[in-house]
C-alpha cells in the first residue's frame, strides 16, 4: 500500500536565507557614478516600527529608454551590461541601496524577502514624474504615498513598512 502524499509544512523565509544568495556587485545594476547612474534606498520597518537588518530585497526594471533588458548574466557584473536586476541586503539598521538608472517604464518592480514571511512581498517604487499612473490612480492618497519614491539629494529614497502606519502597499498576483 502507497502512502498518500502530503504538503510539506511550510517554513518563514529567514533570517538564515544570507548564506548561499549574496553575491559580489548585486546593488550595482550600473557602475556608482556612472552617467545617468541613480542610487536608490531607503530602511525597511517591520510592524512594530523597528529597522530590519536581516531582510534582501530584489528589483527588476526597465532600461532608461523603457525597454525591457534581455541580457544573460544577472549574477555576474561586468561593469557594462545592464540586465535589469539587483540583489541587496538590508544592513544592520535596515537600509538598503541599488545603484541604477531610472525606468523608462516609471516604476521599479520590488520583491522583499524578510524574517517571519512565508513568502516573499512583492511592491513597486515609482518614479515621483510617474505618480499619474493608472494603478497609483486607483489608490487612495494614503496608499499612494507608499509606492512613491522620494527624489532626495542623494538620490530616490523608498521606505518599506512591512506593517503599521504608513504599511507599503504590497501586490497579490493571482
Amino acid at each position: 500500500m502507497s502512502a498518500i502524499p502530503r504538503p510539506t509544512p511550510g517554513q518563514t523565509v529567514g533570517p538564515f536565507f544570507r548564506y548561499g544568495v549574496e553575491f559580489p556587485g548585486g546593488e550595482h545594476l550600473v557602475p556608482q557614478g556612472s552617467p545617468g547612474s541613480v542610487r536608490l534606498y531607503g530602511t525597511v520597518y517591520d510592524g512594530a516600527g523597528e529597522p530590519v537588518p536581516d531582510a534582501f530585497l530584489e528589483i527588476w526594471q526597465t532600461d532608461a529608454s523603457g525597454a525591457v533588458p534581455a541580457a544573460e548574466g544577472s549574477f555576474h557584473r561586468d561593469g557594462e551590461t545592464f540586465t535589469g536586476w539587483g540583489r541587496v541586503h538590508t544592513t544592520d539598521d535596515g537600509g538598503y541601496e541599488f545603484f541604477t538608472v531610472e525606468p523608462g517604464g516609471g516604476f521599479f518592480a520590488v520583491a522583499l524577502f524578510a524574517r517571519g514571511l512565508m513568502d516573499r512581498l512583492h511592491t513597486r517604487f515609482y518614479l515621483p514624474e510617474r505618480a499619474d499612473d493608472p494603478f497609483l490612480a486607483a489608490l487612495d492618497e494614503e496608499s499612494r504615498a507608499t509606492l512613491v519614491a522620494e527624489r532626495t539629494p542623494t538620490g530616490l529614497r523608498r521606505d518599506i513598512h512591512m506593517q503599521g502606519d504608513g504599511e507599503t502597499v504590497f501586490l497579490a498576483f493571482r
